[in-house]
Parts: C-alpha cells; sequence; structure tokens
C-alpha cells in the first residue's frame, strides 16, 4: 500500500540554516522533499501560507511522575501537553516511584509508553550508587541520570568513589541535576527556622550549583565520557560549560531565563524549583550564553504538582513546575520581541538536543528525517490560563502572561496529533532511536549534518 503523502504548501520552513518559504513533501513516517513542486501529488495538502513550519520541539528533560504519582501526570497527560505546545519528542527522568534504576523498571515505561503516548519518547535509566551493571545493560536509553545532590533516596550519588565507578565504567552519555548536598544542608541549618519561600535560593545557591557543576565536569575530562549539564541556573556556571570541551554540553530552562529571585514576592512557592531561580543578572546573562552559544539546549524540566501541593506552605511546599506545553511559545514570543531568531529557536529546542541524545531522524527539516512538525501563528496571540492547560496539574506559574506566537497543528512521524485545538485519540509516538555511535552534539558543527 502506497505511503500516505501530504504536502505542505507556501509555509515559511525554519531550516538549519535559514527560513525558506517552500513546500514540503511528507511520504508516509518521513520527510521526503524540500522544495518539491506546489503541484506535486499528494493525498493531503496543508496550506502553510502566513505560517511558519518548525522541526518538532524535542524535549529532553521533563517529569511524568508514572509510576508512583500520576495524580499529578502520567505518559498519557505529559504527551497530551507535549503536542498541544508542539513538543513531538520527549525524554524523561529516572526519579518516579519505583525509580527507573533497573533495566526491568525501564522496559516497563516504554512498554507503558506504547500503549500510551501522543508523542515520541525515550526514558534516561538513573544512576545509584550500586548499580553499574544496569547503567551497561541499558542500551536503548538515550543516556544516564545522575543525581549528584538534591534528591532522596538511592537516586542521590554524592560518594566521590561511586560517581568515579559510573563515569569510568559505562559508555552512555551522562546527565546530572549539580547542585552540592553539603553546600545545600550548610546553607539550610545556618538559616535556622521560619523560613519564607525566598530562602529557597538562599539554601540552594549559585556556589551550590557550581561545585557540583565543577565535580562532575573534572569526572568527565577525567575519564573522557560525554556529559551534558541540566538546567545550568547560575552564571557563575558558564565559564565551566562554554570552554569548547567537545564531550561537555549544556541546557538552560525557560523558569531560569524569565524568572528570577524578585519573582518570589509575587508568586511564591510557584517559582520554587531545583536548581532555584537566581538574581535578575544571572537570567540576563544566561540568555547573553545561549545566544553566544555557550549553552546548547534549552529544555523545560516540566515537574508538575497540584496547585493545594505547592500552596503547602514553605519548607514542606515542592520543587517543580510545568512548562512543556508552553515552552515553545514562551520562545516564540521572544522571537516577536527580536531577542533571538527561528533559526535559533530551532536550534536550541530541536537539532541540539537531538544531536546532544544522538536520536536518529529527529530534530531538524531535512529529507530522510522523520516527519515531526510543527505549524505555528508567529502573530497569534493567546493568553495562559490555568484552566486550559493540558497537563493533569492544571496550572502554569506564567498564567495571565499574553505571548505573541503558538503553535497550532503538530504532526508525530507524519501523523496529526493536534490540530484545532484538539488532541487526537488515535495518534501513537515511538520510541526514540538512539545511535551513539554518531558522537553527539560536537559530531555536527555549525548544526550542519545528520
Amino acid at each position: 500500500m502506497p505511503a500516505h503523502r501530504i504536502l505542505i504548501r507556501d509555509a515559511d520552513v525554519v531550516l538549519p540554516d535559514q527560513v525558506l518559504q517552500t513546500n514540503v513533501l511528507v511520504e508516509g513516517t518521513q520527510i521526503a522533499a524540500i522544495d518539491a513542486s506546489r503541484q506535486h501529488s499528494a493525498d493531503e495538502v496543508i496550506e502553510g501560507r502566513g505560517l511558519t513550519l518548525m522541526p518538532g520541539v524535542v524535549d529532553d528533560q521533563v517529569h511524568f511522575r508514572e509510576p508512583g504519582a500520576t495524580h499529578k501526570e502520567d505518559i498519557g497527560s505529559g504527551s497530551v501537553a507535549c503536542a498541544s505546545g508542539g513538543v513531538t519528542t520527549f525524554l524523561e527522568m529516572p526519579n518516579t516511584q519505583p525509580t527507573a534504576t533497573s533495566v526491568a523498571a525501564l522496559q516497563w515505561k516504554y512498554d507503558r509508553a506504547a500503549k500510551t503516548s501522543r508523542v515520541n519518547y525515550g526514558f534516561y535509566i538513573g544512576a545509584t550508587a550500586d548499580n553499574v551493571d544496569a547503567l551497561q545493560q541499558a542500551h536503548f536509553a538515550p543516556g544516564i541520570k545522575i543525581f549528584i545532590g538534591s534528591s532522596t533516596g538511592d537516586l542521590l550519588v554524592d560518594e566521590q568513589a561511586a560517581l568515579e565507578r559510573i563515569f569510568a565504567e559505562t559508555t552512555l552519555p551522562i546527565c546530572a541535576h549539580c547542585e552540592d548536598e553539603t553546600t545545600v544542608r550548610r546553607n539550610r541549618a545556618a538559616l535556622g527556622e521560619n523560613l519564607t519561600t525566598a530562602d529557597h535560593s538562599r539554601i540552594r545557591t549559585a556556589e551550590a550549583a557550581l561545585i557540583a557543576t565543577q565535580r562532575a565536569i573534572a569526572l568527565a575530562r577525567k575519564y573522557s565520557h560525554r556529559f551534558h549539564v541540566l538546567h545550568v541556573s547560575t552564571a557563575i556556571e558558564v565559564p565551566e560549560v562554554r570552554d569548547g570541551n567537545p564531550l561537555i554540553t549544556s541546557e538552560v530552562c525557560p523558569h531560569h531565563l524569565f524568572f528570577s529571585t524578585e519573582d518570589y514576592a509575587t508568586l511564591g512557592t510557584l517559582v520554587q524549583m531545583n536548581p532555584s531561580v537566581k538574581s535578575p543578572d544571572d537570567a540576563r546573562l544566561l540568555w547573553q550564553a545561549l545566544l553566544a552559544g555557550d549553552i546548547q539546549v534549552v529544555a523545560t524540566d516540566h515537574a508538575p504538582h497540584l496547585l493545594e501541593e505547592k500552596g503547602v506552605p514553605y519548607p514542606a511546599s515542592p520543587s517543580g513546575i510545568p512548562a512543556v506545553e508552553n515552552s515553545l511559545a514562551l520562545m516564540l514570543n521572544q522571537f516577536n520581541l527580536g531577542r533571538c531568531s527561528l533559526t535559533q529557536i530551532a536550534s536550541w529546542m530541536c537539532d541540539a538536543p537531538a544531536r546532544v541524545w544522538d536520536l536518529v531522524g529527529k530534530g531538524r527539516i531535512a529529507v530522510g528525517y522523520d516527519a515531526d512538525l510543527v505549524l505555528v501563528d508567529t502573530q497569534l496571540e493567546r493568553t495562559i490560563e490555568n484552566s486550559t492547560q493540558r497537563t493533569r496539574a492544571r496550572w502554569s506559574p506564567w498564567a495571565g502572561q499574553t505571548l505573541k506566537g503558538w503553535p497550532i497543528r503538530t504532526l508525530v512521524r507524519g501523523q496529526t496529533v493536534f490540530q484545532n485545538g484538539q488532541v487526537s485519540e488515535d495518534a501513537h509516538g515511538s520510541a526514540v532511536v538512539c545511535d551513539h555511535q554518531r558522537g553527539g552534539y560536537w559530531a555536527t558543527p555549525n548544526g550542519v549534518g545528520t
């Protein structure tokens, strides 16, 4: 049976090095042609004039809470939020209940996602002090996640000998939550009782982040192991990640770009997260680092809790915010403000994370790549409202903000999963394929090549 053909006509297409008004032909699950004839025969024609076609977003850091806390989110509900926000692929973290620290637990997530996820998916395996054997066997995972401080239970890996073994005896790329546990505990003890939410940033300081980041990067260099610094939150980390070492990549989250310690006064625990928000100067300098290429990826660290949970007085309130369905719109709004280009957004949110994690066929509009696409209206203005959020948490720290630029149609491997404000009940994503022989982000310099 011939593959279903879709012609996306006259759209402004965001390619790795330019935006070009042209026609894109999709055959089955893949992109078959760019600059195809407007009259090319197709089973379906999507009129793109006045709209922009981007690669689907690859969010390499989400927490979908399944198994163990599905009242906050599960893989299915998280994938619905992804589809509505233009995210066609997510990579999910291992700190569920139970944790994904064995091959069997990891496989359970893949099997569950095959049944419930509307978009493409991958799952990290979590490192503990004594599961190197499992880390060596999880060949199908995009990478290994280490919590160097700031976690609970067996996912906290803080002893040097255990960290050395993980970096020395495994081959998958590693990423880490970097906040020095000793520093965090010392800061907490020094503040005593009667804490306010603003104390969160006095406990989880820039220094705590820097110490752990330096420690992890030193291990990556020592053992020549690829390492990705998650959620860089402070300007003093930037020199550590920008020295051009091809083993090291990094990312920043929208909440560290758009919020600061000044927002505690109005948002309180709604901007409580780990790592904590930092000063306005940190946010400004993180933007500069992103624009300069010192940081390669923008990802959300989507970590939902219910509003009533966030409303518990600090420090009993949990850290984390939902973000996955608004992240692309937040960045498109910055494009409209003249702060960045569409090609930069596509690099940060689509191409770079696909290359960091060796995802085959993901992250760009190119012949032979998967037809993971999002059609956006860069002129559409919409106000974020809690009542319309598709995440199970049903709130956003950006509620009340009006953004210009929104996704209006999302395709995953050639099938429409989101259109006219609705997510398809019939759509299903696929597990990502990782080719770790490719060599990661730096194997394709300047964003060119496959």
